[in-house]
């Protein structure tokens, strides 16, 4: 069970490709949330869809559809690069795409549930004391509404730590820059002799994996016993 330094290699990345992901994709994600929960619009069920849809494609599709956007060719890409000069294709940041993508979903929905599980009657009490539309959001529903976004995070952060497929399709496998522990594992299974490898890496993947959802649990569970003695 020794690490080796391409061990450590593929697991710093791993922890760098999901933070980020999933830093990146908080405020779209909570922004979607409160739209869901909270907006009443034509075509809601149908981004409602959309957003969610990443967990019912195959993944490979996913990462079809990000090179699409974002290949150098792509209407995203293709801007990226010939007004910035930024490319993600066959990078860490790629990567950071496809993990952001595919976490989005569960993020919405843990934030989304406990956005409607905020009383709005507190809300309009402190709307008739005062209170101004956002210093209501920011004191009562963003408050009340916390552990959903704690939990939402470290979901995110599981997902994005477990991304396999779309990953693979956008940007491949280049070591150092997009070969993350589901990767790296997959690349060790094809390679004789390589069991040590997927051993020592896939148990990574289980204790890292399982100690999010541990405190994802753990944390909605203190914030209900908090709102409970309240």
């Amino acid at each position: 069970m020794t690490l080796t330094p391409d061990d450590w290699e593929v697991i710093a990345l791993s922890l760098r490709i999901a933070i980020v992901a999933v830093l990146m994709v908080l405020p779209f994600a909570f922004g979607l949330a409160y739209l869901l929960a909270r907006g009443r619009f034509p075509g809601r069920t149908l981004l409602d869809a959309i957003v969610h849809l990443p967990l019912v494609l195959p993944p490979v599709v996913t990462g079809w559809l990000l090179l699409i956007a974002f290949g150098r060719t792509g209407p995203i890409g293709g801007w990226l690069e010939r007004w910035f000069g930024i490319t993600v294709m066959f990078r860490w940041t790629g990567a950071v795409i496809a993990a952001a993508v595919m976490a989005l979903p569960l993020m919405v929905r843990a934030m989304r549930l406990s956005i409607e599980a905020v009383d709005r009657r507190l809300e309009g009490t402190a709307r008739t004391l005062g209170a101004g539309p956002w210093r209501t959001f920011f004191t009562i529903t963003l408050p009340l509404s916390r552990a959903g976004v704690i939990a939402g995070l470290v979901l995110g952060f599981a997902r994005s730590l477990g991304e396999f497929g779309a990953t693979i399709s956008f940007v491949s496998n280049i070591p150092g820059q997009t070969r993350t522990l589901p990767i790296a594992i997959y690349t060790a299974l094809q390679v004789p002799g390589g069991e040590g490898v997927v051993t020592r890496l896939a148990i990574i993947s289980v204790i890292l994996s399982l100690g999010a959802l541990v405190a994802s649990e753990l944390i909605v569970r203190t914030q209900a016993a908090r709102a409970h003695v309240l």
